[in-house]
């Protein structure tokens, strides 16, 4: 005779400290791999990270959050990435649309005359943003808690605190910049960029559920995930040129079109997420030994810091692994196995 094992009863919800822990994580490592890991900070300027958590960690935690709240995944929150994209570089800092950003040209290349803008660098800002701003991030974080990777993280208050922590924090770059770069776009520029991140937000919830297809083939090495995710992310940055733009988009169509084939498959689970983003956050480990800080810097002082988030990166991916293996290892002991007797 077979009967069930008792019940398995759920394990008690985690205290306050330890809930905590994956906000407080997404809220860091957003900044942190949008302008430390990619070269633009040195290690002497992590202290200031608290500067950028309001618009960066507010943004992802805000983009997670809702994603998750409403049953939704990944094209929702790369589609709000996206939007977040727009807002951020044509409203918030306006680098799409200032020909002297920072004193780089962000114009000439692929020009857009009426709207004054780059093609090539607007496809760069805002889709750079929804991968490493958003999407590496929170898959990083959500690794390290598989447990609690699609629940929401936060209640009604504190969700309403993260939207106004974002909105501060795009007010204070705003506020920055307008002090320190004196432009301001045009009606036009910031009527076409809101306008773009709307249809964002709206494409975002609209997206159809695609149902999962047992028969769908998913890589069985995850290795291979990461390197795609490497290599495809680093040929991002194509010719400076409308031939580059072109490729770039297909390059993306083709990441996506992949990708979404393989996530209907039962088999691609949190360790192929997790490899996508640890392909990506490698490429930005990669482009900060040759991209220069915001400022001047010693080469040593540039060399080491260069040196020192890259093996962070790796550790993340690392302990990432580790806490992916460990969760599956915990579902697989609290499924109910039938007991002879």
């Amino acid at each position: 005779m077979t009967q069930q094992s008792p019940p398995v009863h759920p394990a008690p919800p985690p205290r306050l400290g330890r809930r905590m822990l994956p906000v407080l994580g997404l809220a860091l490592l957003a900044p942190w791999v949008a302008e430390y890991l990619m070269g633009s900070h040195t290690v002497r300027d992590l202290p200031l990270i608290i500067f950028l958590v309001p618009m960066y960690g507010g943004g992802a935690l805000l983009i997670r959050e809702v994603a998750r709240r409403t049953g939704r995944g990944w094209p929702t929150m790369l589609l709000l990435g996206l939007a977040y994209g727009v807002v951020e570089a044509g409203l918030f800092d306006q680098s799409l649309f200032n020909p002297d950003y920072a004193g780089e040209d962000f114009q000439s290349i692929a020009h857009i005359p009426g709207l004054r803008v780059s093609g090539y660098f607007g496809l760069l800002f805002v889709a750079g943003h929804a991968i490493w701003s958003i999407g590496v991030p929170i898959a990083i974080v959500e690794s390290l808690v598989p447990h609690r990777r699609t629940t929401p993280w936060l209640r009604t208050p504190g969700l309403v605190a993260t939207a106004g922590l974002y909105l501060l924090g795009g007010a204070i770059i705003y506020a920055d910049l307008q002090e320190t770069e004196g432009f301001s776009a045009s009606t036009l520029q910031f009527t076409v960029a809101g306008a773009l991140a709307v249809a964002f937000v709206v494409a975002a919830f609209r997206v159809p559920h695609r149902p999962t297809r047992p028969d769908a083939q998913v890589p069985q090495r995850r290795v291979l995930v990461l390197l795609l995710a490497l290599v495809a992310s680093r040929l991002l940055w194509m010719p400076a040129s409308w031939l580059g733009v072109a490729f770039s988009l297909a390059l993306l169509t083709g990441m996506a079109w992949l990708v979404l084939r393989w996530s209907r498959s039962p088999r691609w689970d949190q360790g192929h997420r997790l490899a996508l983003a640890g392909g990506a956050l490698l490429t930005h480990a990669w482009d900060g030994f040759y991209l220069a800080p915001w400022r001047p810097v010693s080469a040593t002082e540039e060399l080491v810091s260069d040196i020192v988030f890259t093996v962070a990166a790796i550790m993340l991916i690392l302990v990432g692994i580790r806490q992916v293996r460990r969760g599956r290892q915990l579902a697989a002991e609290r499924e109910p196995q039938p007991v002879g007797g």
